[in-house]
């Protein structure tokens, strides 16, 4: 199909997530008639989950600074990242009545600091602009007809198709991955899912994690292969997460899947360099504990002080040298990622050989996808988001270029 009247042309987006409502909300405003599937009882929950955490929308550091933290899959969604940038989805979160701040970190939150007002406002604009939405309908491919198929429901048919059924975390939210045996059937490569941003399992002590389970690590620098990057961490029972863990860990994750060592290490003073703590070190009274000189000349938290016993598996050395070297570098064993319901968001997806610049399927002709079903994946910092609506912005403009709307 090349042309359409834009007030008969049909489009089905399954997936009511970000990038769902991104691409429902461009088509409806372009004037075509849009039906919006999902498969819980209401829509947008894993965005209404991030709102828990503040909703990080974007990020305020600089285009190309931006672009890069997308690794391998810069190049990818550069294009979509520049039609629909930063600035422009501050003004987008302002039209919809919530204006943005920049943290002091650089990420961006709407004034909120809430998901549900941003949310409840786009619902209501796009039902003024036409869309239905039908939930409790579970996607489940196509009729030998080419039918949208859904499962206790009658077969759809539509003239453009957009896919934003998302990964497969928080798959209680909706994101199931379920979509990849379906797109398998029609031989489309899907890249095989995997957690993103995740925590990891350590084999610690059962001292160690009775105790200090739920306890941070502050202002601490993360190292690994080369990496490093500063932030906090949270000790858990099962193992270590936090932001600093998220933004290593599709390093972290592919070195295990490969059956290299993960071995982090955890600078636990970052700010001062090691003969500064050797000084500090040799200056306490020889009667003091180690624990104590640790807390009184270096002001490190007992959780701090358990982790370099737990690295040492025996007693703290005395000598300043040994013990400043081993507070710059705590050597951390991973055993492996937490699973993929566990994680923040998924690696994985459509191979982006699959599609064309527009996002539609080489081997479905009108069939678009978006969102994080795609091959790619991003530190949190708003830069998931980010790429999530800018993905269902393309996708959707994509469908206006296939049916000559405009």
């Amino acid at each position: 199909m090349t042309s359409s009247n834009p007030n008969t042309s049909t489009v089905a987006v399954i997936g009511a997530g970000p990038a769902g409502l991104m691409a429902a909300d461009r088509l409806s405003r372009a004037g075509l008639r849009v039906s919006l599937f999902d498969r819980m009882p209401s829509a947008g929950r894993k965005l209404l989950m991030a709102g828990r955490g503040g909703l990080n929308l974007t990020h305020s550091e600089g285009l190309g600074t931006f672009l890069g933290r997308y690794g391998s899959a810069e190049a990818w969604l550069t294009p979509a990242i520049h039609a629909f940038p930063p600035e422009a989805l501050r003004a987008w979160s302002a039209e919809l009545g919530e204006p943005t701040f920049v943290g002091s970190s650089g990420r961006v939150f709407p004034a909120s600091k809430k998901a549900s007002p941003l949310l409840r406002t786009w619902l209501h604009r796009l039902a003024g602009q036409g869309v239905q939405l039908n939930t409790r309908r579970e996607w489940e491919g196509w009729t030998d007809k080419g039918e949208l198929l859904f499962a206790e429901a009658a077969p759809v048919r539509a003239d453009a198709t957009v896919l934003a059924l998302g990964g497969a975390s928080w798959p209680r939210l909706g994101a199931t991955g379920s979509w990849t045996k379906i797109l398998a059937r029609k031989e489309i490569g899907v890249v095989p899912l995997r957690p993103a941003n995740c925590g990891f399992t350590v084999d610690w002590s059962k001292h160690f994690r009775s105790r200090f389970a739920g306890q941070p690590l502050k202002s601490i620098r993360l190292s690994f292969d080369e990496r490093s990057v500063r932030g906090e961490a949270v000790i858990t029972d099962y193992g270590i997460e936090g932001g600093a863990i998220y933004a290593l860990s599709t390093f972290l994750r592919d070195a295990l899947d490969s059956d290299v060592p993960a071995i982090l290490h955890i600078d636990l003073r970052p700010e001062m360099r090691e003969p500064e703590l050797i000084q500090r070190l040799s200056n306490v009274r020889q009667r003091e504990s180690v624990s104590n000189a640790l807390r009184k000349a270096l002001h490190l938290s007992p959780a701090a002080i358990g982790l370099l016993r737990e690295a040492a598996r025996a007693a703290l050395p005395r000598e300043p040298g040994a013990l400043a070297a081993l507070i710059k570098a705590v050597p951390v064993t991973l055993v492996g990622p937490q699973p993929i319901e566990r994680a923040i968001s998924t690696a994985g997806g459509i191979a982006r050989s699959e599609l064309d610049t527009n996002f539609m399927l080489h081997r479905l002709p009108g069939v678009f996808a978006a969102g994080e079903m795609l091959d790619w994946e991003a530190p949190t910092g708003g830069y998931l988001l980010q790429a999530t609506l800018a993905t269902g912005l393309a996708a959707a403009e994509g469908v206006l270029n296939w049916l000559a709307v405009r």
